[in-house]
């Protein structure tokens, strides 16, 4: 299976569980990595048979920016169902990073990745 990524996707989302990330917000990054078969896509040269990046960024972004969750877990699970819901995704691996997490300790960032497949979907 090839790869479609797309990298560093950054967004204001107003996620977690401590009441000044609700009301405040912070940025959000976003890496998503799609398992795709892009032979038919690349055979006929068509952008419908592959996924669009450019509408999938869009779409991760808006879920980042939508409705607050208080598990980033959550947020990662949401953004795969949005990668799945494209017919050529297979499988896609989220990582969000919260690098302005609310840590009391000197650190660099905070990740979750997840990997989901269309089976999973499907169950």
């Amino acid at each position: 299976m090839d790869r479609v990524a797309v990298r560093g996707l950054r967004a204001r989302g107003h996620h977690g569980v401590f009441p000044a990330e609700r009301e405040l917000g912070q940025e959000f990054v976003v890496d998503v990595d799609m398992a795709v078969d892009t032979r038919p896509a690349a055979a006929g040269d068509e952008l419908a048979r592959t996924v669009h990046y450019g509408v999938v960024a869009e779409q991760v972004v808006a879920v980042v920016e939508g409705e607050p969750v208080d598990l980033i877990e959550t947020l990662a699970q949401r953004i795969a169902d949005q990668c799945l819901s494209h017919d050529a995704v297979r499988e896609v691996e989220v990582v969000v990073h919260k690098p302005q997490a609310p840590i009391t300790v000197p650190f660099d960032d905070v990740t979750i990745t997840i990997k989901r497949s269309r089976h999973d979907a499907e169950q």
